[in-house]
């Protein structure tokens, strides 16, 4: 699976995956029918009510509760930084519009993700590229971001909640590394509620990560419960000393990295993780 390098920009809060990948971990899936990404170097000059790119001016931090297992997508629209030159780009989350979380948990319906034009995007609104990560699957029960705009894309409606630096490459694609710690700058807060069940990795040298972010993708292989019930038998490039496990939280967890710079990694399956204790979170599960 390809992803795009994305770094996260110090002076902006960080977005879901954004929060939940960030930076190196973005993956972006390709749907059926109209592509999930289009890019190119010389973008159509966006008409002004169209302009994505202040999107994030003016966000006010927001708390949206009962999180936990919202299935969601993030939309990333890449342009040059005005002051800079630098490849940048605006990300737009499903769960954090105004609308707040549904009953069905479900804020990215399969039909409508699997409707949207990429390249009808760029054009419209005046940028390098536009693509998708998710759909996914949000573990944390609460979070606290800072949100932006709220536009509407093929019926979905999705808020802008960060920009992230893209280096000098817009079209810049790698291979994620398993199992690789990842810092990066994010201010936002997380967490899950005692008495929720909790996906955790132990390392080798005694450290805890906890599950955040569930890779669905547009055809998925497996559910959320098949995952859980498999256990550590189907990881298959697990490095030696390390281990599963499934915790139901004897009390409340709470997230938010130290100097604004948390250490995420991603697994096998490109799920995502969170590093706990010191630094990161109150305590380690």
């Amino acid at each position: 699976m390809k992803i795009m390098k994305l770094k996260l920009i110090p002076r902006l809060s960080l977005g879901i995956s954004c929060l939940a990948i960030g930076a190196l971990l973005t993956g972006c899936e390709k749907p059926t029918g109209n592509g999930a990404s289009a890019t190119s170097d010389s973008p159509k000059q966006p008409n002004a009510s169209m302009s994505v790119l202040n999107d994030g001016v003016g966000a006010k931090a927001g708390r949206v509760e009962n999180m936990h297992l919202t299935r969601f997508i993030e939309i990333f629209f890449a342009h040059r930084d005005a002051k800079t030159g630098k490849l940048v780009a605006e990300c737009y989350n499903t769960m954090f519009t105004s609308k707040g979380i549904p009953a069905s948990k479900d804020t990215a319906p399969q039909a409508l993700v699997e409707g949207l034009d990429f390249a009808k995007m760029k054009t419209e609104y005046g940028v390098l590229g536009a693509s998708l990560n998710g759909p996914k699957l949000w573990t944390p029960d609460w979070t606290e971001i800072d949100i932006g705009v709220e536009r509407e894309f093929n019926g979905l409606k999705a808020a802008w909640v960060a920009q992230l630096s893209m280096g000098d490459n817009a079209g810049g694609v790698s291979e994620t590394t398993p199992y690789q710690p990842t810092p990066i700058a994010r201010k936002s807060a997380l967490g899950w509620n005692k008495g929720t069940t909790v996906l955790l990795l132990d390392d080798a040298e005694g450290n805890t990560w906890i599950l955040k972010g569930f890779q669905m993708g547009l055809k998925p292989q497996y559910t959320y419960e098949q995952f859980v019930a498999a256990g550590q038998s189907q990881f298959k490039k697990l490095p030696p000393g390390w281990k599963f496990r499934v915790k139901t939280l004897d009390r409340d967890l709470n997230e938010k990295p130290e100097g604004g710079m948390a250490t995420i990694m991603a697994d096998e399956f490109f799920n995502v993780y969170d590093k706990t204790g010191p630094g990161m979170s109150d305590y380690k599960p």
